[in-house]
């Protein structure tokens, strides 16, 4: 491309202040040009048929029609990436449910008028936005969800099967999206315990982690230093720190938390591949990077499986890609396929 690519953006906000700092700080980049401003989600949706910018950024507390209502509509009406820029960022159920709709990220709004902090968050926003134009957006789509009855689900969950199986998973940018629909499909009475290293912030997990819980049939429970992994539980890792899978005094798989590392999936699926041998089975899903190709191989000389999200159906095809191109990916698979695969592994049926 011989010329710097262009990128366009719609800012919506109902607090003007917040509009402009966030052009202000949009446009110092020369790549990125504002094309326009909404106040809330009405506006938001006549704006993108008339602009057709290349990503919005959009608030989600604001009148007439709030940011949550917004996304509905815009991902059936005009659909555009959507990067989230709201301060309700520590309310986890709103994360849940901004990702859960197919929002691209959802990043912390700086705190303040035009202060110090908003140029704090400035390379996090640019690199999303950028990064955002790039999705496949044909694969962006809703996780459709029903809250669980408890009474239903107390078998599934505390079923005292035994735990042979860990299903090692790692994604990136939008990967919680693709995570939730996996363990809405996916069934907690597999001899397993799973585990997911995702792209979020550590601060919104015990909300979203709350949130998650009233929709699936799996226990959803946070990675926490020392706790043994049960069968029936599924567990979720920010990946601004590591996880390392090891025994603990008793024998049982439990969980260390270390410092932060540019790799932490390959951190993960390693110490995961020593500890379940031919019981991992290490999964990459839609995201961003490299990271993972090295931990999938661990996998397979442990004798363990790897499953990779087809390119064709991921939002953001480049961290299943290179796994696949470094040729530690034993089954790739289409998001529609990977539960039911999984499931075959476990019965011995592939």
């Amino acid at each position: 491309m011989g010329k710097e690519e262009k990128y366009t953006v719609l800012v919506v906000d109902d607090a003007s202040f917040m509009t402009r700092a966030i052009s202000d700080l949009l446009e110092t980049d020369p790549s990125i040009t504002v094309v326009g401003t909404a106040k809330n989600g009405l506006e938001a949706l006549e704006a993108i048929k008339e602009l057709q910018p290349d990503v919005i950024t959009l608030d989600i507390d604001m009148p007439v029609m709030n940011g949550i209502q917004a996304i509905r509509h815009i991902m059936i009406e005009s659909p555009v990436p959507i990067v989230v820029l709201s301060s309700l960022f520590s309310d986890g159920s709103v994360t849940f449910e901004a990702l859960r709709l197919g929002v691209v990220d959802f990043v912390a709004k700086p705190s303040g008028a035009i202060s110090s902090d908003i140029h704090t968050a400035k390379k996090q926003i640019l690199d999303r936005i950028k990064l955002a134009t790039s999705v496949t957006l044909e694969n962006i789509r809703r996780v459709r969800v029903w809250k669980q009855d408890i009474r239903d689900s107390l078998t599934d969950l505390y079923s005292l099967q035994e735990l042979e199986y860990i299903i090692a998973m790692g994604t990136s940018l939008s990967g919680p999206n693709t995570f939730i629909r996996l363990v809405t499909r996916l069934s907690p009475r597999l001899p397993a315990a799973a585990v997911i290293v995702l792209e979020i912030s550590p601060k919104v997990l015990t909300s979203f982690v709350e949130k998650f819980n009233e929709f699936v049939p799996w226990k959803i429970e946070i990675a926490r230093e020392g706790i043994a992994l049960e069968q029936g539980t599924c567990y979720i890792h920010s990946n601004e720190t590591s996880l390392i899978v090891q025994s603990n005094s008793t024998g049982e798989p439990c969980f260390k938390l270390g410092a932060p590392t540019a790799r932490p999936l390959d951190t993960f699926f390693s110490s995961a591949a020593e500890l379940f041998k031919q019981r991992a089975i290490g999964l990459l899903l839609t995201g961003y990077g490299d990271d993972g190709a090295d931990g999938f191989s661990r996998i397979r000389e442990m004798g363990g499986v790897t499953l990779a999200q087809s390119v064709e159906t991921c939002v953001y095809p480049n961290l299943t890609d290179n796994a696949i191109k470094k040729g530690t990916v034993d089954h790739v698979v289409g998001e529609n396929e990977i539960a039911e695969t999984i499931e075959s592994l476990m019965s011995g049926e592939q």
